[in-house]
């Protein structure tokens, strides 16, 4: 690959996301309705659970350690639960249940009226955070789904939703950390 190609990359890459950031002006609403049920479920003695898979099992993780330490400013820790680092808890419900169900039931072992779930999937097609965001609902754990591409099976699930209508897994990733960092700062506010 010649340095040209590579700046092409990079040009067509930033030009992608540029598209996506124009269009994220219709998703303020939400991101500041997430942050404050985010805070007031924290201060009212609530806590965050998290899931995703691959990447968005990483930004699941990523999100919850924003709030065990903090994100920009000194505070004290709030309790935040990533259900995708677990590994006893994950190989034990995919092996003697359903892979599909290694979220859902850590949130019916963990999940309490007042808590929050933030549910990631770049393709929306994930059944295991599908399971997850039904669950939620049935244990009145409030929901807030990061989703990409059209929403798939995920779409309408979630009391807030957040969507990256984009098909390249890249973008809508680098949207999600976007909309991720934005509601930590949001909520910290408040914190």
């Amino acid at each position: 690959m010649s340095e040209t190609e590579a700046v092409g990359i990079l040009r067509r890459n930033a030009e992608e996301l540029q598209v996506l950031l124009d269009q994220s002006s219709g998703l303020e609403p939400r991101v500041y309705a997430a942050a404050e049920r985010l805070a007031k479920a924290l201060l009212s003695g609530g806590k965050i659970l998290a899931c995703g898979n691959g990447g968005s099992a990483a930004d699941a993780s990523h999100f919850t350690t924003e709030f065990v330490s903090r994100f920009n400013k000194d505070r004290r820790p709030y309790p935040a639960i990533s259900l995708a680092t677990h590994g006893g808890d994950l190989t034990a419900i995919g092996n003697d249940y359903d892979f599909n169900d290694i979220f859902a039931r850590q949130i019916e072992a963990f999940g309490r009226t007042g808590d929050i779930l933030m549910a990631f999937t770049t393709s929306g097609q994930s059944e295991n955070v599908r399971r997850a965001l039904l669950i939620a609902r049935r244990q009145q754990v409030l929901s807030v789904s990061f989703l990409g591409k059209d929403g798939g099976v995920c779409v309408g699930l979630a009391d807030i939703e957040l969507l990256v209508n984009s098909g390249t897994t890249a973008r809508v990733q680098e949207m999600h950390q976007l909309l991720m960092h934005t509601i930590c700062e949001l909520a910290e506010m408040h914190l």
